[in-house]
Protein backbone atom coordinates (compact mmCIF):
# COMPACT_ATOMS: atom_id res chain seq x y z
CA UNK A 1 0.00 0.00 0.00
CA UNK A 2 1.22 3.30 -0.96
CA UNK A 3 -0.39 6.21 1.03
CA UNK A 4 1.03 9.94 0.17
CA UNK A 5 2.78 12.47 0.21
CA UNK A 6 5.28 10.11 -0.86
CA UNK A 7 8.46 10.61 -2.79
CA UNK A 8 10.25 7.38 -4.25
CA UNK A 9 13.43 7.54 -5.61
CA UNK A 10 15.06 5.68 -8.78
CA UNK A 11 15.96 1.74 -8.75
CA UNK A 12 13.69 1.51 -4.96
CA UNK A 13 12.29 -1.86 -4.85
CA UNK A 14 9.02 -2.14 -2.55
CA UNK A 15 7.85 -6.18 -2.12
CA UNK A 16 4.66 -7.29 -1.50
CA UNK A 17 2.45 -6.36 1.04
CA UNK A 18 4.41 -3.17 2.07
CA UNK A 19 2.94 0.13 3.63
CA UNK A 20 4.60 3.48 3.09
CA UNK A 21 2.42 6.10 4.43
CA UNK A 22 2.66 8.95 6.41
CA UNK A 23 4.65 11.24 4.25
CA UNK A 24 8.25 9.15 3.56
CA UNK A 25 11.16 9.89 1.01
CA UNK A 26 13.28 7.43 -0.33
CA UNK A 27 15.95 8.23 -1.92
CA UNK A 28 17.76 6.27 -5.14
CA UNK A 29 18.35 2.18 -4.73
CA UNK A 30 16.21 1.70 -1.34
CA UNK A 31 14.91 -2.08 -0.35
CA UNK A 32 11.30 -1.81 1.35
CA UNK A 33 11.18 -5.86 1.86
CA UNK A 34 7.81 -7.65 2.25
CA UNK A 35 5.23 -6.91 4.83
CA UNK A 36 7.54 -3.93 5.77
CA UNK A 37 6.16 -0.85 6.94
CA UNK A 38 7.32 2.93 6.64
CA UNK A 39 5.67 5.74 8.10
CA UNK A 40 6.58 9.30 7.82
CA UNK A 41 10.22 8.64 7.51
CA UNK A 42 13.70 9.81 5.18
CA UNK A 43 15.70 6.91 4.03
CA UNK A 44 18.72 7.66 1.90
CA UNK A 45 20.55 5.74 -0.80
CA UNK A 46 20.81 2.32 -0.54
CA UNK A 47 18.68 1.79 3.04
CA UNK A 48 17.54 -1.39 3.07
CA UNK A 49 14.33 -2.36 4.96
CA UNK A 50 14.31 -6.55 4.93
CA UNK A 51 10.96 -8.14 5.67
CA UNK A 52 8.20 -7.64 8.77
CA UNK A 53 9.82 -4.24 9.87
CA UNK A 54 8.57 -1.14 11.32
CA UNK A 55 10.10 2.54 10.69
CA UNK A 56 8.53 5.11 11.92
CA UNK A 57 8.51 9.62 11.84
CA UNK A 58 12.55 8.54 11.56
CA UNK A 59 15.75 9.54 9.27
CA UNK A 60 17.94 6.97 8.28
CA UNK A 61 21.53 7.67 6.79
CA UNK A 62 22.88 5.92 3.43
CA UNK A 63 23.63 2.52 3.53
CA UNK A 64 21.61 1.18 6.56
CA UNK A 65 20.54 -2.58 7.03
CA UNK A 66 17.49 -4.00 9.09
CA UNK A 67 17.77 -7.27 9.34
CA UNK A 68 14.01 -9.08 9.64
CA UNK A 69 11.69 -8.04 12.44
CA UNK A 70 14.00 -5.32 13.50
CA UNK A 71 11.44 -2.09 14.52
CA UNK A 72 12.62 1.46 14.94
CA UNK A 73 9.44 2.54 17.64
CA UNK A 74 8.15 6.42 17.13
CA UNK A 75 6.06 6.36 20.52
CA UNK A 76 6.71 5.25 24.14
CA UNK A 77 3.29 4.04 25.90
CA UNK A 78 5.05 4.14 29.27
CA UNK A 79 5.31 7.59 29.15
CA UNK A 80 1.62 8.90 28.36
CA UNK A 81 1.62 12.20 27.22
CA UNK A 82 4.86 12.79 26.94
CA UNK A 83 6.92 13.94 23.40
CA UNK A 84 10.04 12.56 22.61
CA UNK A 85 13.32 14.22 23.34
CA UNK A 86 16.86 12.83 21.85
CA UNK A 87 20.22 13.48 23.83
CA UNK A 88 23.33 14.49 21.70
CA UNK A 89 27.14 15.79 23.52
CA UNK A 90 25.09 16.11 26.88
CA UNK A 91 22.09 18.68 25.68
CA UNK A 92 18.32 17.44 25.50
CA UNK A 93 16.72 18.22 22.18
CA UNK A 94 13.15 18.09 22.91
CA UNK A 95 11.50 17.44 18.89
CA UNK A 96 7.90 18.54 21.45
CA UNK A 97 6.10 15.37 18.86
CA UNK A 98 4.56 13.03 20.44
CA UNK A 99 5.99 10.50 17.73
CA UNK A 100 9.39 10.39 16.78
CA UNK A 101 11.49 7.27 16.14
CA UNK A 102 15.26 7.24 15.56
CA UNK A 103 18.06 9.40 13.61
CA UNK A 104 20.33 6.41 12.37
CA UNK A 105 24.39 7.28 11.08
CA UNK A 106 25.36 5.96 7.21
CA UNK A 107 26.15 1.99 7.23
CA UNK A 108 24.63 0.97 10.77
CA UNK A 109 23.32 -2.39 11.38
CA UNK A 110 20.48 -3.39 12.98
CA UNK A 111 19.81 -7.08 13.67
CA UNK A 112 16.99 -9.65 13.43
CA UNK A 113 14.01 -8.52 15.98
CA UNK A 114 15.99 -5.61 17.03
CA UNK A 115 13.97 -3.04 18.57
CA UNK A 116 15.25 0.84 18.63
CA UNK A 117 13.37 2.91 21.21
CA UNK A 118 12.62 6.81 20.38
CA UNK A 119 14.51 9.55 20.63
CA UNK A 120 17.95 7.09 19.92
CA UNK A 121 20.81 8.52 17.86
CA UNK A 122 22.83 5.89 16.65
CA UNK A 123 26.46 6.90 15.05
CA UNK A 124 27.48 5.93 11.68
CA UNK A 125 28.27 1.96 11.24
CA UNK A 126 26.63 0.78 14.55
CA UNK A 127 25.74 -2.78 14.94
CA UNK A 128 22.76 -3.69 16.92
CA UNK A 129 22.93 -7.12 17.60
CA UNK A 130 19.85 -9.95 17.30
CA UNK A 131 17.43 -9.34 20.07
CA UNK A 132 18.94 -6.14 20.87
CA UNK A 133 17.27 -2.89 22.25
CA UNK A 134 18.31 0.49 22.12
CA UNK A 135 16.78 3.02 24.25
CA UNK A 136 18.23 6.35 24.62
CA UNK A 137 15.19 8.43 24.89
CA UNK A 138 15.54 10.49 27.19
CA UNK A 139 12.22 10.23 30.27
CA UNK A 140 10.23 13.18 30.95
CA UNK A 141 11.30 13.48 34.54
CA UNK A 142 14.65 13.72 33.61
CA UNK A 143 14.36 16.84 31.13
Amino acid sequence: MLRGPLVVGPRCVIGHGATLRGGAWLEEACTIGPGAELKASFLFAGMALAHFNFVGESVIGRGVNLEAGAVIANHRNEWPGATVAFRHEGATIETGLPKFGALVGDGARLGANAVVAPGAILAPGTVVSRLGLIDHGVPPDLR
